[in-house]
């Protein structure tokens, strides 16, 4: 029996390694800050099972579009958030 709980604890441990967000390219296309959201052209989201496309995102947090504007080139990160697609950080791509 202890074997079996080690192996399902080991294999539940790899599995959500590999679902670990990953830092994707995006470009800021609108920004709403009374909602705390903004929209994303951004590459694939694997950790999501996403294409490539454009999307709304809520922001895990409001102060996270400070500095951000229409046209900047990011690198973010994104996850489900009670049931909402939310990006958990974000920085200007350099």
């Amino acid at each position: 029996m202890k074997y079996l709980i080690a192996a399902a604890l080991i294999a539940s441990t790899a599995g959500s390694a590999f679902a670990q967000a990953a830092p994707v390219s995006g470009t800021v296309t609108k920004i709403n800050e009374a909602q705390s959201k903004i929209t994303l052209k951004h590459g694939p989201i694997v950790n999501l099972g996403m294409d490539g496309m454009t999307m709304v995102f809520t922001l895990a947090e409001p102060s996270m579009i400070e500095g951000l504007k229409v046209g900047d080139n990011v690198k973010f990160e994104a996850d489900r958030v009670n049931g909402r697609l939310t990006v958990t950080k974000i920085d200007a791509a350099q």
